[in-house]
């Protein structure tokens, strides 16, 4: 299944990985969310909090350009995980530049599971 599928999925509440079935789990994703990444730049270490904060119903801010982040909660912005070309282009961003790699599919899906949750 291709990554563009996956998150499409996920939005919509279930996702079938191959043959088998997977499960999205929020708890892992609020780990992920939290987990700080050292950066090889030398600049200080980055979570998704960093730029997002810890209350997802709350405005966020870029730590590097200083850009004002929409509340990512639902719950509070009905226009987020409603685009999953929108969803896909800024995980892959941000997890190149928090994490310093691609994330996974799974780690995608419990990114927006956690997220959902909020």
């Amino acid at each position: 299944m291709n990554q563009h599928l996956v998150i499409q999925a996920v939005v919509a509440g279930a996702l079938t990985f191959s043959t088998a079935l997977f499960a999205a789990d929020p708890a892992a994703g609020k780990a992920a969310w939290n987990a700080e990444h050292a950066q090889t730049d030398g600049s200080p270490a980055r979570s998704c909090v960093t730029c997002h904060g810890q209350n997802l119903t709350q405005a966020g801010r870029h730590v590097k350009t200083g850009k004002a982040i929409e509340p990512m909660a639902p719950s509070v912005n009905a226009q987020r995980l409603t685009d999953s070309e929108k969803i896909e282009k800024w995980l892959l961003r941000n997890c190149k530049w928090t994490i310093g790699r691609e994330c996974d599919a799974n780690e995608k899906a419990d990114f927006i599971s956690y997220i959902k949750t909020q």
